[in-house]
């Protein structure tokens, strides 16, 4: 093993060192604080659900580890122990085409992760979400859900991989800001259709019935105030794959599809379900999609620029001593150095997560505070929040400092207590 391989190895198990300790930390501090009752939740919760709330996130904690080390083993294993030189030989020695190789590269790739991935998706699923309640899904409908996840994914890959090979084929100079605005456009298509083309093949989808009629002229007349046009109000059969409950938009601009999960409507009341979508309008107000978009963009364009310059030289292949070729556009090192560059840039990223988080606690905040703009009073976002977090057993008692780092929303309780402090503010502001 090269003094590069090692040192980047290194990297890497100390980033996944820190997360597993970080892990640790959230766990034992539950450990300590599980058994108190926090204020906002006093006289909503009792003992045997907090023990309950407590069991279920130490069992998917305990799970998390497993899943993670195994995972982690097979990566370290197959970048650094052989297995992927081995790898990449095979697929060049089939003599393919650029862009047949490199679909195959990667189908393959992802058909094995899937594969190693089933286990896990099942005892999460039968075992853990069974014991605590959740779990409607049968086995015929993990089974169908399974196929169709395949061949969704099959044909996203043959569109976005042939198309994207393809390009970089043809533009081996150019072919970064070309790729960059194909995926960016097919991205967009794909929010575009995926409420009317991908959804329904996981899920019937029905206009909220005549006991709801009141509830719909509600939603539709609170969300115009921000601008929001509601083109209808849906109802989805969540309840057959999961008793979890949520609710969300669709849509691209400010034409919107309001979808509602058959479990909210079964245990939330009226104002909580508007002051649910207020804080979802509060997001569109905001500006905060668009703002992620812009700089998810803006973020790719610089790293795909990045990586075409570190594509075009042989440093990739040399850390793992893979022979180089004539032209940087070869099959039989072009995907090899993606893979290695797609390793590296985890790597890379890993500071970046508690900006990322901090953001995104910033936008809740402020679309909570919209929430309350638009209903007149924080009573049914707070009553909303305690139904969920007691219905999902969401952690009350989270490490500060894992919150900070990892929570893209605020922790519940803090989040109920800067609730209660809000007062309703001029929209336009």
């Amino acid at each position: 093993m090269t003094t590069p391989m090692m040192i980047m190895l290194g990297c890497y198990v100390l980033i996944v060192a820190f997360g597993y300790w970080m892990k640790f930390l959230n766990l034992n501090y539950l450990k300590k604080h599980g058994h108190i009752i926090p204020e906002p939740f006093e006289g909503q919760i009792d003992g045997e659900l907090l023990k309950k709330t407590s069991d279920y996130t130490f069992e998917y904690g305990r799970f998390g580890y497993y899943s993670s080390i195994f995972d982690n083993i097979l990566l370290i294993a197959f970048l650094f122990g052989g297995l992927f030189v081995i790898y990449n030989s095979w697929v060049a020695s089939m003599q393919l085409s650029f862009i047949l190789s490199g679909i195959l590269f990667f189908l393959f790739l992802s058909l094995a992760s899937t594969v190693l991935d089933i286990p896990f998706d099942l005892y999460s699923t039968f075992k853990i979400e069974n014991k605590y309640g959740f779990n409607t899904t049968t086995p015929r409908i993990w089974i169908t859900d399974f196929i169709k996840s395949m061949l969704i994914s099959l044909v996203l890959m043959l569109i976005t991989g042939g198309v994207g090979f393809w390009v970089i084929q043809a533009n081996p100079n150019y072919w970064w800001i070309w790729l960059w605005a194909f995926y960016f456009v097919f991205s967009l298509f794909l929010i575009y259709i995926s409420p009317y083309v991908i959804e329904p093949l996981f899920n019937k989808f029905t206009p909220i019935t005549e006991e709801y009629e009141s509830l719909e002229s509600q939603i539709k007349g609170m969300l115009s105030k921000v601008g929001i046009k509601v083109s209808r109000v849906f109802q989805m059969d969540a309840s057959k794959r999961s008793k979890h409950t949520n609710a969300y938009f669709t849509g691209i601009g400010k034409v919107k599809r309001i979808i509602l999960y058959d479990t909210l409507l079964e245990k939330m009341t009226q104002e909580e379900i508007l002051a649910v979508l207020a804080h979802e309008a509060g997001h569109w107000k905001k500006k905060h999609i668009l703002k992620r978009i812009i700089l998810s963009e803006i973020l790719g364009f610089i790293s795909i620029y990045i990586s075409f310059r570190i594509l075009k030289t042989n440093w990739l292949t040399d850390l793992f001593n893979i022979a180089p070729s004539s032209s940087y556009i070869d099959a039989s090192t072009f995907f090899a150095k993606l893979v290695i560059l797609g390793f590296v840039g985890s790597i890379i990223s890993f500071p970046f997560t508690p900006l990322s988080s901090y953001f995104s606690r910033k936008h809740e905040r402020q679309a909570d505070q919209i929430s309350v703009d638009l209903t007149g009073r924080p009573d049914g976002l707070v009553s909303a929040m305690i139904k969920l977090s007691k219905d999902n057993l969401s952690n009350l008692h989270p490490h500060p400092l894992y919150a900070k780092l990892y929570y893209s929303h605020p922790p519940i309780v803090d989040r109920l207590n800067a609730l209660k402090q809000m007062e309703p503010q001029d929209l336009k502001d």
